[in-house]
Formats: C-alpha cells, sequence, structure tokens
C-alpha cells in the first residue's frame, strides 16, 4: 500500500479577503498547501499574511488591470514555485433592472468576473501547457445557469464564464489540464452585503417584479443555508484528488434544485417548440 504523503501544491487564489477565496486559502494552508492570494490593497496583503499560518503569500492586483496578470504570475513562478491550481474567485454581484441600471455598471461587472478572470487565465496558461499538468476553478454562480429578475448583469457574466470555462476544458484537456466551472448556491458569504453593487431605482413599473427579489436577498443575508467553509473542503478535494475534475459543479441543494427545474423546464420548451425548430432545415432530398 502506498503511504507517501502528496507533494504540497500552490494555489493562486485571486481575492482572498473574505468569500469563497478566504475560505479555501485557509483550507489549503491547513492542509498543507502552499497559497498565494491576490488582494486589491496594502491593508488588506498585510492582513492575510499576518493571519494566515503556513506558507502564505498575499499579492496586490486588481484584475481589471489586465496587463499587470501575466507578470505577476510570472513572478510567483520564478520566486515561489510553480502554480498547480488556479482559482478565480473575484468578483462582485450587480443587482439592478436592466433598464435602470448604466450600461458602464454592465462594463464593470464583465471587467470583474469575465475579463479579469479571462486575463488571470492567459497568464497561468502557458506554464501550466509547458508542465502539462494543472487544475483551473472558475468561481460562477447557480446564476450561471438560471436568472432571477434584478440581477441580469450578474447572470450575463456568469453565463459568460460557464461557457468560457467548458470550452477552455476542451482545448486543454491534451495538455493535462483540467478546467471546473464551480457554481454556488446561497452561501453566507459577503455576496450580497460588501460584495453587492445596487444600482438606484428609478423606475416604478419595475416595484412589483422586483421588489420582492430585492427584500427577499436581504433578509436571507446571513442566513443562507451554504456553509464556505465546507465549500473549501469540496474545491480542496476537487483541485487536489486524483479523480478527474467534472467541467461543471453545483454547490449546495438550492442551486440543485433550482437549476434541475431548470433543464426541466428547458427540455419541456424544446419539445414543444421543436417542429418550429426542425422547420428551418433545407429539405432532404
Amino acid at each position: 500500500m502506498n503511504t507517501s504523503t502528496p507533494s504540497p501544491k500552490t494555489f493562486f487564489i485571486t481575492g482572498v479577503s473574505r468569500g469563497f477565496g478566504r475560505a479555501l486559502a485557509e483550507a489549503a494552508l491547513q492542509a498543507g498547501h502552499r497559497v498565494v492570494g491576490t488582494v486589491r490593497n496594502a491593508a488588506a496583503q498585510a492582513e492575510f499574511e499576518r493571519s494566515m499560518q503556513g506558507s502564505a503569500h498575499a499579492c496586490l492586483l486588481d484584475v481589471t488591470d489586465f496587463e499587470a496578470a501575466a507578470p505577476l504570475v510570472d513572478m510567483v513562478e520564478a520566486e515561489i514555485g510553480a502554480i498547480d491550481v488556479l482559482v478565480n474567485n473575484a468578483g462582485y454581484g450587480h443587482e439592478g433592472c436592466l433598464e435602470e441600471s448604466p450600461l458602464s455598471e454592465l462594463q464593470r461587472q464583465f471587467d470583474v468576473n469575465v475579463f479579469g478572470a479571462v486575463a488571470v487565465i492567459k497568464a497561468v496558461l502557458p506554464h501550466m501547457r509547458r508542465r502539462r499538468s494543472g487544475r483551473i476553478i472558475n468561481i460562477t454562480s447557480m446564476g450561471g445557469f438560471i436568472t432571477m429578475p434584478g440581477i441580469s448583469y450578474y447572470c450575463g457574466s456568469k453565463f459568460a464564464l460557464e461557457g468560457i470555462s467548458e470550452s477552455l476544458g476542451k482545448e486543454v484537456a491534451s495538455f493535462g489540464i483540467s478546467v471546473t466551472a464551480v457554481a454556488p448556491g446561497s452561501f453566507r458569504t459577503d455576496w450580497a452585503g460588501q460584495s453587492m453593487v445596487r444600482t438606484e431605482r428609478s423606475i416604478a413599473d419595475y416595484d412589483a417584479v422586483f421588489d420582492p427579489v430585492r427584500a427577499r436577498r436581504q433578509a436571507v443575508s446571513g442566513k443562507q443555508l451554504g456553509d464556505p467553509a465546507l465549500a473549501a473542503q469540496v474545491m480542496l478535494a476537487l483541485a487536489t484528488g486524483t479523480a478527474a475534475p467534472p467541467a461543471h459543479l453545483l454547490l449546495g441543494s438550492d442551486a440543485l434544485g433550482l437549476v434541475r427545474q431548470k433543464l426541466s423546464e428547458l427540455r419541456a420548451q424544446i419539445d414543444e417548440w421543436e417542429p418550429v425548430t426542425r422547420s428551418t432545415d433545407h429539405p432532404v432530398a
């Protein structure tokens, strides 16, 4: 029987100040791995390194500074160690009805949640591809599968990252690199608190459809079913285990139920409209 201890891995995690990034950093360090976490200011950098135990390093990175990702990753590879696991966690939620929300908010949402993640992936991939190994975990959301009123910009960004993740996984699988989009449901993170940007309400016609959704979200904030520490253990196993990781992984029973409902409704709609769908083909000779 093989009793050897797996060698420590180096995790590169964006956004370790709070939420899933912080929980995963703590879990990885406790398991004996090295963690390089990104933060956005010097105070957060000092706090992370002071409070973490083990091989913890904090680096300054605003993921919307797309040109900064590659030099930082190159520095980590040269001075700290080869990055075995990339976790794109940095992100936030935008709340607001589409008609009320300025395009600048959509741009910012995609800059952080999509373009920032892709910039970091592009910085890490050459190193992983050269070594023919690596695991990439992109934190998306059940909002990358289902939708609800008032978070159209957010859902759009998470749908995009889900699609990018799946396609990328097919591009890099032959290089020994796996890509998993992890889609959490409602967890006790700060997503609905400081991590959410809310556009000011301005059109009364949307009150009936949106106000109950906002009220419900605020009422359950801090009382969600999902435990970030348990999610971190799942992601740690996903990153370090020997089993082939899935392309998509839902976290939380609420995500499971809502996504299954969405798939059932989508299948029924596809079946209902199948004759129309087929009517657009050239006639078979």
